[in-house]
């Protein structure tokens, strides 16, 4: 059994993965080594602005990391644990 503080930290997690924004924008880095704000703007139609709340939220997540180059910051997935949690969800929902 889990205990309270683990379960909310599990519960946060699942939060931060149920937007489909979100779901498209880490598609998106798991397709790719790292990519700009501009250029995941670019790719999702938003504006650089929405794309940067959300790699806010998914950073503090610790679901994605960044480094910066010069002006810019390069985005990726913070470790292969992300790709297995998209991996797992992706084979649960298309499983009939």
């Amino acid at each position: 059994m889990l205990d309270d503080n683990t379960s909310l930290e599990l519960a946060d997690l699942f939060k931060v993965l149920g937007d489909k924004t979100r779901i498209k924008l880490l598609s998106l880095l798991a397709s790719e080594d790292e990519l700009c704000v501009c250029d995941i703007a670019e790719s999702l139609k938003m504006g650089q602005s929405a794309i940067s709340h959300q790699l806010r939220v998914l950073r503090a997540a610790r679901l994605v990391k960044f480094r910066k180059a010069g002006k810019e910051a390069f985005y990726s997935l913070d470790d292969d644990h992300v790709l297995i949690l998209m991996h797992m969800g992706l084979d649960h929902v298309q499983e009939h």
